[in-house]
């Protein structure tokens, strides 16, 4: 079982040391009105919309990128080799080629409906990309509903194989999001780059969001270990303790399991979150350190086991 581990004391430390030359800058990106959050009823809507197979599912994310008006060439499939499903790929084009990639997948297990994982995560990703929309910026942002995650990182692992090092390099970060709405957000602060989680810790101080931080190293890997092993800095958000980690991969996992207020305070957050990340100028050189889960297990996780390499 997961337990609770003294890292809000890290996440201060980072906030209050690294981040003195770039904070400045993002405070008064916050300060002004840079982003348009979706509505309650839109974001329960788009939530409502987990029922079906994963096929549907992708089927249903696809047309929730539309109606948040994104579309035409910013839309695309990536078929994915081994998946009947491919990756949903949307596109808001920036001024600039750095990118941030904001991650999680569609797909879930037979046991539940999966809406806790990860459509939790996966429709959010819409309403994520309609409250960066209506302003012009300077990042490209790369929102991805990975096919193929709990067959063990598939979607994601292709994705990033089929990029180039020029394209891995112009990540600035991937932002993954996986099994929210169970309680106030957490983030896996190991598997999370420093820096840029100070950032999070801060803009969730200036935007009076819960944010604390909870280790799940003991439950599998997510879609953040294929770029992590490519070398791209990594923040992954989630909602597990302790008490909801039994909803996972169970009937349990259903719509009584979300917590609808909790989850819209992770999309306040992370809305907040990507739109001041547009405004920094992250000191170089910056090397991430962060290590794949299996280095610090002392072994891969089989593809398939109960834990489940994906979550």
């Amino acid at each position: 079982m997961p337990k609770w581990n003294d890292d809000d004391a890290l996440l201060r430390a980072v906030a209050s040391g690294l981040l003195l030359v770039l904070w400045a800058g993002s405070a008064r990106g916050l300060a002004q009105e840079t982003y348009d959050l979706s509505s309650k009823e839109t974001v329960q809507r788009r939530l409502d919309g987990y029922k079906g197979d994963d096929t549907k599912r992708e089927g249903v994310l696809k047309e929730l990128f539309r109606e948040a008006g994104c579309g035409g060439d910013h839309l695309t499939e990536q078929a994915v080799r081994t998946r009947k499903q491919p990756n949903v790929i949307c596109v808001l084009p920036g001024s600039t080629a750095d990118v941030i990639v904001v991650g999680g997948h569609f797909d879930h297990v037979v046991e539940g409906n999966g809406i806790v994982d990860n459509w939790s995560g996966a429709s959010l990703l819409p309403s994520l990309y309609e409250a960066l929309a209506r302003v012009p910026r300077k990042h490209t942002y790369v929102f991805l509903g990975f096919t193929g995650e709990e067959a063990g990182l598939v979607g994601s692992e292709f994705y990033v194989n089929n990029l180039s090092p020029e394209e891995i390099g112009k990540i600035e970060v991937m932002v993954n999001l996986d099994t929210l709405g169970l309680g106030p957000t957490k983030v896996w602060v190991k598997q999370s780059d420093p820096l840029l989680l100070g950032v999070l810790w801060k803009v969730s101080e200036k935007v009076k969001a819960p944010l604390a931080s909870m280790e799940i190293g003991t439950l599998g890997e997510s879609d953040e270990e294929s770029f992590i092993g490519r070398g791209v800095c990594t923040v992954v958000v989630h909602s597990l303790t302790g008490e909801t980690v039994h909803v996972l991969h169970t009937r349990a996992d259903n719509p009584q399991a979300i917590r609808f207020a909790d989850l819209y305070e992770t999309y306040r957050l992370l809305a907040a979150y990507l739109a001041v990340l547009d405004t920094l100028a992250i000191p170089e050189p910056h090397v991430c350190t962060t290590q794949p889960v299996a280095m610090y297990r002392g072994g891969r996780v089989r593809r398939g086991e109960a834990a489940g390499k994906g979550r």
